[in-house]
């Protein structure tokens, strides 16, 4: 059975291999410090079988902007400075594991928890830096719409978070 769990000593970093250096490094040498300070909170996808094999990873952390880059649509809806949202910093899925829907899945956990944050403590929604036009593409499919004249970054309202998890 898949779990998705908090990244702790027990997993296996060393082994884990997505085919991307920076994401490999940021798992390997940074993501748990960096929770352990407080920065950030990075989650990992394990199989209840072999709990410390990761087979894919998402970090989360929470930003703050003003509305001026947003859609025109949704700056309206938010006047100001200081709009609280959640960033979705890394998401990654091992070379060994990937086509088996394991992205979809974590950028779901990640909505879930998006929405949590937002009730608890506010937010606008989630934004992710796409760092390529394939991973532009495999977030765009999940609704997520570019920054005007920073079409790499892109936002997904609260809103669309929240009719994505509503029962249909």
């Amino acid at each position: 059975m898949l779990k998705i769990v908090p990244l702790s000593r027990e997993h296996d970093r060393a082994a884990f291999d997505c085919g991307v250096a920076e994401l490999n490094a940021f798992l390997k040498a940074t993501a748990r410090q960096r929770g352990e300070k407080g920065l950030s909170r990075t989650f990992v996808l394990a199989d209840g079988d072999e709990p410390a094999v990761i087979l894919g990873f998402f970090t989360l952390t929470l930003c703050e902007l003003t509305a001026e880059p947003l859609p025109p649509a949704y700056a309206a809806m938010y006047p100001g400075h200081n709009l609280p949202a959640v960033r979705l910093a890394r998401l990654a899925v091992s070379i060994r594991h990937q086509g088996r829907g394991y992205g979809t899945l974590m950028v779901a956990e990640a909505v879930n928890r998006t929405i949590l944050i937002a009730d608890q403590a506010g937010s606008i929604g989630l934004f992710v830096d796409a760092k390529n036009n394939r991973v532009e593409y495999f977030y765009r499919r999940y609704g997520f719409v570019s920054l005007p004249g920073q079409y790499k970054t892109l936002f997904l309202p609260l809103k669309t978070l929240r009719a994505a998890i509503k029962p249909h």
